[in-house]
């Protein structure tokens, strides 16, 4: 009996325990992707096909104070488990805008534009010292000592959201690779309507400055503006960069790095259809001078997605890479075809 007794007051102590520690809201996602890639290099005359996987497992925390001011976070399980990705805090304020704390990342990035392009993930190998950046926000780093703020809907104008961030010396030090120092970014995207279609056009602006063996180099800076008009099930983007990027692994600089992207996408019933291009080139050198010479890479996409049930999504993607190396072919682009299925919660 007195067994009984104790085992019951320790249930009773643990589960108050946990009506305090569950306070909070909290809300799981996460998603499966299996798949068969097929790759044909350039460089080979035999092609190789494998197995392509990846997993997420994410979740959210929230909760609203007494005065109206929410508080959120999230951490993500990704790769089977093999690492975790924390988010910093957000405190949500009554007028609808927000504070991202403690690894806030960049604003810049924040309000980049979606440009179309494959269904799942065909990669190519292309050489490493082939450095052009084929992204349109591939400047606009942050680390963990940063915030970034993001304002309300229709600030200031019906459509627009803008954000700041900045981000600040960590200490970490500079020896082996550069390590980042001070980043701003600025970001904005404005939504209207032309008749029957949706128009948003998304634009932003950053600098980051790096430390090499504690002395300041030259460091990322540039600029992005894109757009994308939806009418009924069709989609059509378009973005451009332009600006500097300094690559940490190999301590590189890539100057006045152009990315141009374009892409259409097509929703009828179950199935979408997309398709995308990018022309990306940029001066690989060192952490003080260019070196002369074009790095350069034009990327083709398409996709078809199916929607098998609630949930479930069937692949089917291609990619094309032509790329040069210090304005001579490397070899090293190719054709890569992706068959396969992701599951989501």
């Amino acid at each position: 009996m007195k067994k009984e007794l104790l085992l019951a007051s320790a249930l009773v102590s643990t589960m108050g325990f946990a009506s305090v520690a569950n306070a909070v809201t909290a809300t799981m996602s996460g998603m499966h992707a299996t798949a068969l890639q097929g790759n044909d290099s350039d460089e080979s005359t035999a092609g190789s096909i494998a197995r392509d996987s990846s997993s997420d497992f994410s979740v959210s925390l929230s909760e609203t104070t007494d005065g109206g001011i929410g508080i959120s976070t999230s951490f993500m399980l990704a790769n089977e488990n093999s690492a975790t990705h924390s988010a910093g805090l957000t405190l949500t304020f009554t007028d609808g805008s927000k504070l991202d704390v403690i690894n806030g990342g960049n604003a810049a990035q924040t309000h980049d534009v979606s440009i179309p392009g494959a269904a799942g993930s065909p990669g190519v190998t292309v050489t490493s010292t082939n450095q052009a950046q084929t992204g349109l926000d591939f400047f606009g780093e942050a680390g963990d000592v940063s915030f970034e703020w993001h304002s309300a809907a229709d600030f200031m104008a019906d459509g627009l959201k803008i954000g700041a961030s900045m981000s600040f010396d960590d200490g970490v030090a500079a020896a082996a690779s550069a390590a980042l120092e001070s980043s701003w970014g600025l970001g904005a995207t404005y939504v209207t309507s032309a008749g029957d279609t949706a128009v948003t056009i998304g634009a932003g602006i950053a600098d980051a400055e790096f430390k090499d063996s504690d002395t300041t180099t030259d460091g990322s800076n540039g600029f992005h503006i894109g757009f994308s008009a939806v009418t009924g099930d069709l989609t059509v983007a378009a973005g451009y960069a332009n600006g500097d990027k300094l690559v940490v692994a190999g301590n590189t600089m890539v100057y006045d790095n152009t990315v141009s992207a374009v892409g259409v996408k097509y929703v009828t019933g179950d199935v979408t259809l997309s398709a995308g291009f990018r022309s990306a080139e940029g001066d690989d050198g060192t952490l003080t001078a260019a070196g002369g010479t074009i790095d350069a890479k034009d990327e083709t996409t398409l996709g078809v997605s199916y929607a098998v049930a609630s949930g479930v999504t069937a692949n089917l993607g291609w990619k094309n890479i032509d790329a040069k190396d210090e304005g001579a072919s490397d070899n090293t682009g190719g054709t890569s075809w992706y068959l396969g299925a992701t599951m989501s919660f």
